[in-house]
């Protein structure tokens, strides 16, 4: 059954039987349809229910996916794709169907040898598997975005980015090690719906919370229990596993959207007086806190082709928080209703409020570098593809007596949880 531990520290670790996480689809069975109507029932079946994976670890059971993930026929496409892990262009879809559905397991131990931390930190290859596989399933794969192939994405691009230049002079394996962890597991056990949500279903965690970032603080606290199940990091002295984890939900933290003003402001008073010293680990790490909210939301810089990929999974995940709010008769949340808000549309507003802001910004730290140039051209091509849909749709809506047409004020509408 259920089972909660709290460390000492007051970390709170949340941990499921063998019952499977609800998908909220089972909402629409109709023979729950007549049950199901009042919000302390969708709060009960939004509980938050995973595997209790210490309890496995005590058995010496071992997790599911093999130390060897790989079929052999495909073993040779995923290894090439490893080789150019560095590159802008890499696949994360391509490469999560070659390991079989374990892109962020087979990337992170990868990762983790590229940059020497295993050595580093003499951590043990077993022990690190089984904590990142607890970690990818964390992720729940029926969410449409936010699952393990995201949280994989973001730490290709954090990867990308510990490698500019400007940072990487300065990084220590200590830093590495914290923005791949925190790119790895920055969503782990996200529900699919956003804050506000939880807030006006009176979730559990939007309690706990006290609705201030109440998603992103759940996350480093799984984290932090997942990191102590496995005693991944037992071996180091107790004072470097409280700092690891005090970096980590900061780093976390700082991917909540609503902060991103603040953060704004601060680079851009740093890049503007020119006063940031990354010899100094406080300025080294408020860059990395600026690097993975830029691998959280890379998605409008990417390749056409996955660029869209991922626009229409985040839109059909706020497509199905909108169906949740409208069934439960709650009110829709801005982006949510796709009889309104259409895709396009939210990628223009997304891109022009929030994305381009903070990529500008990212290109003058890193002084214009080809991976900070290349970004901001899809950037740019991408929003005018965007664009010239949304101009077709007003077309074929003026051609049709203007039904459900898209408002210009649309664009502007920002949402409140972390969005591509």
């Amino acid at each position: 059954g259920d089972a909660r531990v709290r460390g000492q520290t007051g970390v709170l670790s949340e941990r499921r039987g063998s019952y499977p996480f609800i998908d909220f689809r089972l909402l629409n069975n109709t023979t729950l349809s007549g049950e199901i109507g009042t919000k302390k029932k969708v709060k009960r079946l939004l509980s938050f229910q995973r595997y209790f994976h210490a309890s496995r670890l005590l058995r010496g059971i071992v997790p599911q996916a093999s130390l060897y993930l790989l079929d052999e026929d495909y073993l040779g496409q995923a290894r090439h794709m490893l080789s150019k892990v560095g590159m802008w262009d890499f696949d994360i879809f391509l490469f999560d169907r070659l390991t079989n559905g374990n892109s962020l397991v087979t990337l992170l131990c990868h990762l983790f040898n590229v940059h020497g931390l295993i050595h580093h930190f003499q951590l043990d290859m077993v022990t690190l598997h089984r904590f990142l596989v607890m970690v990818q399933e964390d992720y729940h794969s029926q969410n449409p975005y936010h699952n393990a192939v995201h949280a994989a994405d973001v730490t290709q691009a954090m990867h990308c980015y510990l490698r500019e230049p400007k940072l990487a002079n300065f990084l220590t394996p200590s830093d590495i090690m914290l923005g791949l962890l925190a790119a790895a597991a920055h969503d782990v056990d996200h529900p699919g719906v956003n804050q506000p949500f939880l807030i006006k279903t009176k979730h559990h965690l939007a309690s706990l919370y006290q609705n201030v970032s109440v998603l992103e603080n759940h996350h480093w606290r799984s984290t932090i229990g997942m990191l102590r199940e496995s005693r991944l990091l037992a071996h180091l002295p107790k004072e470097v596993t409280q700092d690891i984890e005090q970096q980590l939900g900061s780093l976390i933290l700082a991917t909540d959207i609503n902060r991103q003003n603040e953060f704004l402001i601060r680079l851009k008073s740093h890049l503007d007086n020119q006063d940031l010293r990354l010899e100094d680990a406080q300025d080294r790490h408020f860059m990395l806190q600026i690097a993975l909210k830029c691998a959280d939301i890379c998605n409008p810089c990417r390749l056409w082709d996955l660029s869209k990929q991922w626009s229409e999974r985040v839109c059909e995940e706020f497509y199905r928080q909108g169906d949740l709010e409208q069934k439960f008769e709650l009110e829709i949340s801005p982006l949510c209703n796709q009889q309104k808000d259409t895709i396009p549309s939210i990628q223009i507003g997304f891109m022009t409020y929030i994305v381009e802001p903070l990529f500008e910004r990212w290109a003058q730290f890193t002084g214009d570098t080809p991976l900070s140039e290349n970004m901001l051209n899809h950037l740019r091509r991408n929003k005018a593809k965007w664009r010239s849909l949304l101009h077709k749709q007003h077309s074929s809506s003026r051609s049709n007596d203007h039904s459900g047409q898209v408002t210009g004020s649309q664009e502007q509408t920002l949402n409140e949880e972390d969005t591509p």
